[in-house]
């Protein structure tokens, strides 16, 4: 068997463990506030994210593009440059849920395909328009999440403070359910779409595309694994975003939810992958502080935060690390 064709066999399988991994550790982004508020129970919660995860994936394919063909230059990269990535983000995804710390798979993603692209080509296979439309998001997205979960809190307090307690919990809970069905599908369109834009990269190196596009059956198959992933549940993510972030009431959830998909859908419109993790993470954030700014546990979140600020360059290393393995391993 050529190496060419063990190596597109080997990209595209691990495209789809990527897939699968992604949504496992990525289900509390979708699912953790309607947990932790008691919305939805947690079997509940994580089958409903896993059906519409697929149905979300199935919406538009601008994500997937940017990072199969807008990050780095194809003609200066091969199929070893995609599976030394695919290597390296899931390497720092398992490490970090290991860790129950939620970490951006957007960011752990485009730093090793950054990476590895390096280590084969040098600084000329960037593609810097389309990493800086990332970076910048990285920038704005966090700041956007905290401050819609701020100012939705806000209006919610405003608007329904003089309601009876009782019926105000009872109503926002049963608002919480679709907040958490919006959030659950706004994700499966941003991130389900990064797995298969990296499996999109594979199939344009190895068959010679030169405009790859998605194909339907990418979108159908990476969509399901995704879905499978998020209903298998990453609870320790889900836990220390849902339950130990800060203590959650319906309202509370609801804002975040929110906040953080309609985020999410403008992303997914611009074709911009960003951290679904940030947005929810910071929406918390924004909801809890405008409950009280002692109810959110500060420690937690500077330890996400770090893990924010380490991702890319860790993965840049690792996807560095990782292509210099497999090019000595199939050059020669």
């Amino acid at each position: 068997m050529e190496p060419g064709f063990i190596l597109l066999l080997l990209a595209v399988l691990l495209s789809y463990i990527y897939a699968f991994v992604g949504g496992f550790t990525d289900a509390a982004n979708a699912i953790a506030t309607s947990v932790g508020s008691r919305a939805l129970s947690p079997m509940t919660a994580v089958l409903m994210a896993g059906v519409l995860e697929i149905l979300g994936a199935l919406t538009g394919t601008a994500v997937a593009l940017t990072i199969g063909k807008g990050i780095v230059a194809l003609d200066l990269i091969s199929l070893s440059t995609v599976v030394a990535a695919l290597m390296g983000t899931m390497v720092w995804s398992l490490f970090t849920y290991y860790l129950a710390i939620p970490v951006s798979e957007t960011h752990g993603l485009i730093g090793a395909v950054v990476g590895a692209a390096l280590a084969m080509a040098g600084t000329g296979v960037v593609l810097w328009a389309g990493l800086a439309k990332v970076l910048i998001a990285m920038v704005a997205s966090p700041l956007l999440g905290f401050a819609g979960g701020a100012v939705l809190m806000y209006g919610i307090y405003f608007c329904c403070s003089s309601g009876p307690a009782r019926k105000m919990t009872l109503i926002f809970k049963n608002l919480q359910r679709f907040s958490a069905a919006f959030m659950a599908f706004s994700h499966g369109r941003n991130d389900a779409q990064k797995p298969m834009g990296i499996l999109v990269m594979a199939l344009a190196l190895h068959f010679g595309w030169k405009d790859p596009t998605v194909p339907v059956w990418v979108i159908l198959s990476i969509g399901l694994t995704a879905g499978l992933g998020v209903a298998c549940g990453g609870w320790r993510i889900i836990k220390t975003l849902g339950m130990k972030l800060a203590p959650l009431a319906p309202e509370q959830g609801f804002a975040a939810e929110t906040s953080a998909a309609c985020g999410l859908q403008l992303a997914s419109m611009f074709g911009i992958p960003v951290s679904t993790t940030q947005i929810i993470t910071s929406s918390i954030v924004g909801a809890g502080v405008a409950r009280r700014f002692s109810s959110v546990r500060w420690g937690i979140a500077l330890d996400i935060v770090l893990s924010w600020i380490l991702t890319l360059p860790a993965t840049v290393a690792l996807g560095w690390l990782f292509m210099k393995l497999f090019g000595s391993i199939f050059s020669g």
